[in-house]
């Protein structure tokens, strides 16, 4: 069997591992090359991801030839018998590793930052790779990973010879390969596409995976739900207010907080009223310009956000589109000093009515050049702001921001305020 690529390659380890039965799963994958197999494996098991980083040891003069390994999260030092045919002792092999232990802790510096592993204590573990020779670097990276006490450990590969999977075999649990041949060769021929995976997109791939539900309690029965997505190294937070009539779910938002996410910002993309709620609206439109109800919600997420150990010493920014502008003004005006900058696009700020004057955050109001009421709209509520801000036109855009290119200017010019406002 040949792999068309590693997403093929994904697909169909993930297929295999579906009539596996795990609890709490956790994915972990071997970069660079297991991140776009195992992102496949954890979206089918809905699983959180996260790299585990180990390295190879090269024998002197001869760096692809392996002789030993290392993981991250302990220090010792894995040895192949070819380190005793080359004449590498142990104290030698060490020395060796003091090089690929720097860039085993620059790649988890890169990947992760900030970030923790996810907790693995008595949780069932899947090691990922794109596929197997030796196996020394998941060796080390299965012997690390035991200490942290899973409830099952397994290792998961498109592609692995017999000996080395029997070998690996006395250390997970369970050893799980598609394709095992004696006397395999090299791991991309196996591939007819086997090109090689950069930092920026095991980086994307990860951000598109740290992705977890966030759910606010706002009646003793009933709660709104966002998506909080972290990348590696956030420098601040931008929780999201979407417009009359959408949800998290709304595209346009979605893109910006891509673009957002690519600039180093996690975001928060919150659904404002609650599922009865938005049935309710739905039917009557009652509820969608009820800005002090919006504002309220945006006032638990804030709090939300306030306590939670990963957002917690972030800076907080709102981005709000059409009434959820107004929220976002509105809620911006009450948190005072807590919310450093604000973002409007195609706004109704008019609806924030006299919260405008006690809002001090910097407002930047995205008005498209075609949107000539809520553009008169906009420069009326910038004179009644009590901060600092500006109207940027997106010209050739309509309320919507449909035309091409007009969203990615939005993006852009976001993304630049909230660089200069939250730090």
């Amino acid at each position: 069997m040949t792999f068309h690529d590693r997403d093929d390659a994904g697909r169909r380890l993930a297929q295999r591992l579906s009539h596996e039965r795990f609890e709490r799963p956790v994915v972990l994958a071997l970069p660079r090359g297991g991140v776009p197999v195992a992102a496949h494996v954890a979206a089918a098991l809905d699983a959180p991801l996260e790299v585990f980083v180990a390295r190879k040891i090269g024998a002197p003069g001869q760096p692809e030839f392996g002789i030993g390994a290392i993981a991250e999260g302990g220090d010792d030092v894995v040895a192949t018998p070819d380190a005793d045919r080359v004449g590498v002792d142990e104290n030698r092999l060490r020395e060796l590793a003091v090089s690929e232990r720097e860039e085993l802790d620059r790649r988890v510096e890169t990947y992760r930052g900030a970030l923790a592993l996810p907790e693995l204590d008595d949780h069932d573990v899947i090691l990922i790779d794109d596929g197997l020779a030796t196996g020394i670097t998941a060796e080390a990276a299965l012997r690390s990973l035991r200490q942290r006490n899973p409830r099952r450990l397994v290792l998961a590969i498109p592609v692995c010879p017999p000996q080395s999977a029997r070998r690996l075999a006395r250390i997970a649990d369970d050893v799980i390969c598609i394709e095992s041949h004696r006397g395999l060769g090299s791991i991309g021929s196996y591939y007819r596409d086997f090109s090689q995976i950069s930092d920026d997109q095991v980086v994307e791939l990860l951000a598109g995976a740290r992705s977890r539900d966030v759910a606010i309690t706002v009646t003793d029965d009933e709660s709104v739900h966002g998506d909080l997505t972290m990348p590696a190294h956030p420098t601040g937070v931008v929780l999201f207010a979407h417009g009359s009539g959408s949800s998290r779910h709304s595209p346009r938002n979605r893109a910006v907080a891509n673009t957002l996410r690519e600039h180093g910002f996690a975001t928060v993309l919150m659904d404002l009223l609650t599922e009865n709620e938005a049935k309710q609206d739905a039917t009557t439109r009652s509820l969608r310009f009820d800005i002090e109800l919006l504002a309220g919600r945006l006032d638990l997420a804030t709090a939300w956000l306030a306590q939670d150990p990963s957002t917690a010493s972030l800076p907080l920014g709102y981005f709000g589109a059409s009434t959820g502008a107004a929220a976002a003004l509105v809620s911006a005006a009450r948190a005072g000093g807590k919310v450093a900058a604000v973002v409007s696009r195609g706004g109704r700020p008019d609806l924030a009515g006299e919260a405008l004057a006690e809002v001090s955050a910097p407002t930047l109001l995205i008005v498209g050049g075609l949107d000539d009421v809520v553009l008169t709209m906009n420069r009326r509520a910038l004179e009644q702001l009590g901060g600092p801000g500006r109207v940027e036109i997106v010209e050739g855009a309509s309320h919507l921001f449909e035309e091409p290119g007009t969203l990615d200017e939005v993006g852009r010019l976001a993304a630049d305020w909230f660089s200069e406002h939250l730090d």
